[in-house]
């Protein structure tokens, strides 16, 4: 019986050395990515959408996630991803139109909440405060924008404040075109690209006032004639700001000090041999703000990278061609792994795997249809 027993708590003590021996190693598993997705719309099927990406399994799909919206071409979320705000890219009386959402993320559904006039035809951006409680819109054809209250997703229209002049190219700059309204990272001002009449305009931010938006000392910053602003993205530390170009294709770069700014430089998208036409698109710089990416839509269709030096800096990387047409608009996942890009022309979304030490990109063969997608806004 001794024996037995003996015999058989060896058997165990061995039993439990090779379980903990072999015990198995944590699967690590990819995130799935998900992105509001914004878009040119022609019939009430469509609206704004859902893109999901696998990379395990290397799939993107879409759903419609608000049918009957109107050109919903810029869309986005509040940080507690609770509302969901897009743009109708029309005209009309009062211009064109936003709207509010209630977001259930576990569903992933929206219920409509608010429709209010932009008074400016055909907005184009959107962006919120870092609290969250007021939305401005950039209306390009009304040469505009407008702030609204937000309460609880109701929006209440608190300003519109209106651009004046032009520029040196009398078929696109006849008059102000407002294409971007950005919040500096130090929430005291809001930084406006004006394709229009070639300037950021700068506006002091005081959230507590009845009127928030107010001219800042100095009230813009003038860019080269003729190079049209579109985008901008800021430096987390708050300068340099990076600006695309639209009409000549290039990336400026430009100092940020207490709201006086300057030049630093101004970079091409196109190479030395390119012949065609341009019309560069959205700027975006990495998590991990090492490297900046633009997009050149035009005959080029490409999407340039540029590391960041010590002072801001830009250094040419690479120049990859998209896989479209049109590339309006790109997403970099919060990790920094894939770039996604929009190609509206060609109906396609495209991923891209991005290098976290050079920033290169390299197709994931990850591609899906979507009718003009024109935005990506990403979700956690």
């Amino acid at each position: 019986m001794r024996k037995i027993t003996y015999s058989l708590f060896l058997l165990i003590i061995l039993f439990m050395t090779y379980s903990c021996d072999e015990s198995p190693q944590e699967e690590k598993i990819e995130p799935v990515y998900s992105f509001l997705l914004g878009a040119y719309t022609d019939s009430e099927d469509q609206g704004i959408g859902l893109l999901t990406f696998n990379p395990e399994k290397n799939i993107l799909q879409t759903q419609i996630l608000a049918a009957g919206a109107s050109n919903p071409s810029f869309v986005i979320s509040n940080r507690a991803q609770t509302l969901v705000f897009a743009v109708e890219e029309i005209g009309g009386e009062n211009g064109g139109k936003v709207k509010s959402f209630k977001f259930d993320r576990q569903s992933n559904t929206l219920e409509l909440l608010d429709t209010k006039d932009t008074f400016g035809d055909h907005p184009c951006y959107l962006s919120l405060d870092a609290k969250g409680e007021i939305l401005v819109v950039g209306n390009y054809s009304g040469g505009n924008f407008s702030a609204y209250k937000i309460n609880e997703g109701i929006l209440t229209h608190i300003q519109t404040y209106q651009h004046e002049g032009q520029s040196i190219n009398p078929a696109r700059q006849e008059k102000a075109h407002v294409h971007s309204t950005v919040f500096h990272p130090n929430g005291k001002q809001l930084l406006v690209g004006d394709l229009g009449t070639d300037k950021i305009h700068l506006y002091d931010f005081n959230p507590t006032f009845a009127v928030p938006f107010n001219n800042s000392d100095p009230g813009y910053l003038e860019v080269a004639a003729g190079a049209g602003p579109r985008h901008l993205a800021i430096h987390p530390s708050g300068s340099p700001v990076y600006l695309i170009h639209e009409m000549t294709a290039e990336l400026g770069v430009y100092s940020y000090d207490s709201g006086k700014m300057s030049n630093i430089q101004v970079l091409p998208l196109t190479g030395d041999d390119f012949v065609g036409n341009v019309g560069a698109a959205e700027v975006r710089i990495s998590p991990d703000a090492k490297f900046v990416y633009a997009s050149n839509r035009g005959d080029a269709n490409e999407i340039t990278v540029f590391e960041i030096g010590k002072t801001g800096e830009l250094t040419f990387v690479e120049r990859v061609k998209t896989g479209g047409e049109n590339p309006r608009n790109f997403v970099i996942t919060s990790d920094g792994k894939f770039l996604l890009v929009a190609n509206q022309s060609s109906d396609s979304i495209i991923v891209f795997e991005r290098s976290l030490k050079t920033g290169k990109l390299k197709k994931t063969g990850a591609e899906t249809k979507f009718h003009k997608p024109v935005y990506l806004f990403g979700l956690d």
